[in-house]
């Protein structure tokens, strides 16, 4: 293999192997890929913008049994801080969220035995009777996983139903690593990484947009981590012509802060700056068929962020008014609306608000310039 013809193969928009991609994550220069990163990204987004959104992160209940290694947040059945969010906590936060600008709810939880289907249908309907311009971003495919096991349902039948009763998208969480050798070791009450696929590819069948994710820096191999982004390109490449399937991919490293994993197994995130640039601009280069590449400043700080942004990354992330999971791991970033934008600005791009569906939208009047810090 030769670098530099890989390079110009990935200016052309052609699909890399796992293996060739492995190949120049090894040889390339992080100067190589975030040249060649940055010119797909004008590519894809010549308009010089990068997009950041507001929502709200928002648990449904942090009951769960996946038992996962790198999770803080959890609580088993039983637990005396395990809880059920309510309507009127749901309420607070939401025309919290809408004081703040946004317009949006990421809700996830975790794998409640007892929470099923007509639970999630329940809330989903009587949110959208509440606010009927709310958007909800939730679950995701280990939830719609988990959902189907409990009902003896398939997961188009869950996904309808949803989608039904207010779902309007499908967040890219639970991927982790794709690889089952890893999601045993880490996650093994989780979905299999075929399982998270096929929940997606059921998504875009019903034109339900999603996201993806990896969440790198642990235990997997490189191999593993380029499998990840050849799997998700496959099923972006299997979408309904009509359906946008995967509107964006966010790899972001294992934040390790008191987690089992760490603490038992002695697994730390030993992801450099560098090296997550370099995952920004091979994640660019390996997946040209999905639109948007997010930077996680939540876990890498801003500056890294901003770096990312001429490394292929076209997008901020949200400024995040709550989020519980990734914080109580060790990430202690976080933004204002004013900051967000100055950063943007600071790498040299125009900061354009947006929806989850990546439509620009203009930013609030009466927006209040700060952001709560949970």
């Amino acid at each position: 293999m030769n670098t530099q013809q890989l390079l110009d193969r990935a200016l052309n928009l052609e699909f890399l192997s796992a293996e060739e991609g492995k190949y120049l994550f090894i040889n390339a220069t992080t100067t190589e890929l975030m040249h060649v990163a940055n010119q797909l990204r004008k590519i894809k987004k010549p308009d010089g913008k990068v997009t950041w959104i507001i929502d709200r992160n928002v648990n449904t209940t942090n009951v769960c049994i996946a038992n996962c290694k790198f999770c803080n947040f959890f609580r088993v059945p039983g637990h005396k801080e395990a809880y059920i969010t309510t309507i009127d906590q749901y309420k607070q936060k939401i025309e919290e969220t809408f004081k703040y600008g946004g317009e949006q709810l990421l809700l996830q939880g975790g794998h409640h035995p007892q929470l099923g289907l007509k639970f999630y249908s329940d809330l989903f309907k009587q949110l959208k009777q509440l606010y009927p311009n709310l958007k909800l971003h939730s679950l995701g495919p280990p939830e719609i996983a988990h959902i189907a096991k409990l009902e003896g349902m398939t997961h188009t039948q869950v996904l309808t139903m949803l989608k039904e009763s207010g779902l309007d998208s499908l967040p890219g969480a639970g991927a982790e690593i794709l690889s089952d050798r890893v999601r045993r070791m880490i996650s093994k009450g989780k979905c299999t990484g075929t399982e998270w696929l096929n929940v997606m590819r059921a998504a875009h069948q019903l034109n339900i947009t999603t996201s993806a994710t990896m969440m790198f820096g642990h235990i997997e191999t490189l191999d593993e981590r380029l499998e990840h982004l050849v799997a998700l390109r496959q099923v972006q490449s299997e979408k309904p012509q009509n359906a946008k399937g995967f509107l964006a991919f966010i790899p972001w490293p294992f934040q390790d802060e008191n987690t089992i994993l760490k603490r038992v197994k002695g697994i730390r995130n030993k992801v450099t700056g560098d090296e997550y640039i370099r995952m920004i601009s091979l994640s660019r280069i390996m997946l040209p068929n999905i639109e948007n590449i997010q930077a996680s400043w939540l876990t890498v700080g801003k500056e890294i962020a901003q770096i990312c942004l001429h490394a292929g990354a076209n997008d901020f992330g949200s400024i995040m008014i709550e989020e519980n999971v990734v914080s109580v791991a060790g990430a202690p970033h976080r933004f204002t609306s004013n900051g967000i934008q100055q950063a943007i600005r600071e790498a040299g791009f125009e900061p354009q608000l947006r929806t989850q569906q990546y439509e620009y939208r203009a930013i609030p009047d009466a927006m209040e310039q700060q952001v709560i810090n949970y």
